[in-house]
């Protein structure tokens, strides 16, 4: 395995003003290094952003942030695997198999520690468990974790579900209580998060604050919107089928039969065009400039995003910037995000019919959209950004 590691200054977009403004921390300030198992930590396009997010907002309160990403190598990856089968749990081990395993985890969190020492850091944001337990805790190092969902939600949908025996299910959730019982402080995007940190692993309610998340780049939109005309819009930039790409699909083809003039314009990468095919009505995209994506949210008069177990989708947070209700499943931060309803349209079942009746039933009374589309556009506004998660994070850490 190897490892990278950054402190560099760049700030995403959506903070880099008011970064700018910040004064440049003491060398006294708190050292706090970001971790993540997915990228560069202070990059942008690394989970959504919101390590890079969070670290500009800190370092605009004060903070030395740097980045720290553990990595596999191709020789990792595989005595990873070739352990993963030794230990006779069944079948070849796909990417998250091999992650979420006790040896892949103490290593990486073996490898944060080391580069911790290296750069002096005294507080450690975890983005994630990948990188959790601690191998050998140090007491005067602070650790916190940053996190969209637990192993007991995140099991309920996975798609993986069946490549998980017995073992390894059991195995993952003692990792995870294991690592909720090392940090400091726990953050969470959502209420549900929460609640499930508490009831079902044990927490004491002082230790989680839930931060929520900011968005991205998509501005808030208050031009004109075409709810009856208007396409349905669909956006996965990486796993497609996951993020309710194919059921989309296939609920716009019942939906096309009953309301011939719908448009689906779906935002995909180019391996996915062929899911689409010459699908009558579907408009495809791939590898879209950020002003061309942008207005197609502030075009849409709906998204249509049945993700089958993202914990929360940052593109329900752009969508209803623009604007534009949104059409989801009924699970994970979903209900939250739309007020239980209030802000969009909730599908119990994860099928092509029952996402197509609730295309139908949004679409057949389009004067309710616009109202909606309001309100969902304040509540965004008014509760989601990520300066006020970084303060949030410091209040909590400064107290903890």
């Amino acid at each position: 395995m190897v490892f990278e590691s950054v402190t560099g200054s760049a700030a995403p977009r959506s903070l880099a003003s008011r970064s700018a403004r910040a004064a440049t921390p003491a060398e006294s300030a708190p050292h706090l290094a970001i971790t993540s198992v997915f990228g560069p930590p202070l990059e942008p396009s690394t989970w959504s952003g919101a390590p890079a997010n969070i670290g500009a907002g800190l370092r605009a309160l004060g903070y030395r942030v740097s980045g720290i990403q553990p990595r596999f190598d191709t020789l990792s990856k595989s005595l990873l695997a070739g352990r993963h089968l030794l230990a006779g749990h069944a079948g070849f081990p796909r990417g998250e198999t091999v992650r979420r395993g006790a040896a892949a985890r103490r290593h990486c969190a073996r490898m944060v520690e080391r580069e911790r020492a290296r750069i002096g850091a005294s507080h450690i944001l975890h983005t994630g468990t990948f990188d959790l337990p601690i191998a050998n805790p140090d007491r005067g190092v602070h650790h916190y974790l940053f996190c969209d969902h637990t192993w007991d939600l995140a099991r309920r949908h996975h798609v993986q579900a069946g490549e998980f025996d017995s073992r390894q299910t059991k195995e993952f959730e003692a990792l995870e209580r294991e690592s909720y019982a090392q940090m400091r402080h726990i953050f969470t995007f959502g209420r549900y998060v929460r609640d499930n940190l508490i009831q079902h692993y044990g927490l004491d309610p002082a230790r989680v604050t839930v931060v929520g998340s900011g968005m991205g780049r998509i501005r808030h939109y208050e031009g004109a919107k075409d709810y009856v005309n208007g396409p349905l819009l669909f956006v996965a930039k990486h796993l497609f089928v996951e993020k309710g790409g194919r059921l989309v699909l296939d609920a716009f083809r019942i939906v096309r039969k009953r309301r011939p003039s719908t448009r689906l314009v779906v935002v995909g990468s180019e391996a996915h065009r062929a899911l689409a095919g010459e699908q009558d009505g579907v408009e495809f995209h791939a590898h879209l400039p950020w002003n061309e994506l942008e207005a197609l949210y502030h075009q849409a008069a709906l998204l249509v995003q049945p993700m089958l177990n993202d914990p929360w989708g940052q593109v329900y947070l752009e969508a209803l910037l623009s604007r534009a209700p949104v059409v989801g499943l009924r699970r994970n931060g979903l209900p939250e995000i739309l007020l239980g309803g209030r802000l969009g349209f909730l599908v119990d079942t994860a099928s092509p019919d029952a996402v197509a009746d609730a295309i139908l039933e949004a679409l057949s009374n389009p004067d309710r959209l616009p109202e909606m589309g309001w309100a969902g556009q304040r509540h965004v506004l008014t509760n989601y950004s990520w300066d006020r998660a970084a303060m949030r994070m410091h209040k909590a850490m400064a107290a903890a």
